[in-house]
């Protein structure tokens, strides 16, 4: 009984030693940097964002002005970053699909919005691209009404801005861990 008791003990005590060991390894990652290189804030502040290719005028264009809007309230939180030490270039292609469609009048009662978006981390510097990747989103809406055009065109353009800000969310996370790691 006593030494069931100390091995417990002991293998409290070397758990207690291996947390104590790894304690210092935790870095907050929007933490203020003390030996005076640039925090994650100000590395995202110097992403430059330049305007997303689309048609003008098109539902696509909306989209990529939210994107872009979004994007650069998650980085900078204000309009504007600082001097920009890189350069995110953006793609992105959507699409919509029927889920249910009403039998009587063959119109769809409910969809699916979707966003497939490529981006492309330039160094203003050097112009070489430090990193790429793809993300997407997909997000169902209903239209209460087969026959009531406002709504429709709503929940369709609602669908489009919580997409978009899904996409920037993705993009701001895979940004923030480069920044952090380098990787």
């Amino acid at each position: 009984m006593l030494s069931a008791r100390i091995r417990i003990a002991a293998r409290l005590l070397a758990v207690a030693a291996l947390a104590a060991m790894t304690a210092g390894c935790f870095h907050p990652m929007y933490a203020e940097h003390t030996d005076g290189t640039p925090g994650l804030r100000e590395k995202l502040m110097g992403v430059d964002l330049p305007p997303i290719a689309k048609a003008n005028a098109s539902r696509e264009a909306r989209v990529g002005v939210e994107v872009r809007n979004a994007l650069a309230f998650k980085l900078y939180g204000t309009a504007t970053g600082m001097p920009p030490t890189h350069r995110l270039e953006i793609r992105f292609a959507s699409s919509k699909t029927s889920l249910i469609v009403d039998p009587n009048t063959g119109l769809p009662s409910s969809e699916n919005y979707g966003l497939d978006a490529q981006y492309n981390l330039i160094e203003v510097v050097s112009g070489k691209s430090v990193m790429t990747g793809t993300t997407f989103s997909r997000v169902s809406y209903d239209m209460p009404g087969s026959y009531q055009r406002f709504s429709r065109n709503r929940a369709v353009r609602d669908a489009e801005d919580r997409a978009a800000n899904e996409i920037a969310e993705n993009i701001t996370t895979r940004l923030a861990s480069f920044f952090t790691a380098g990787t």
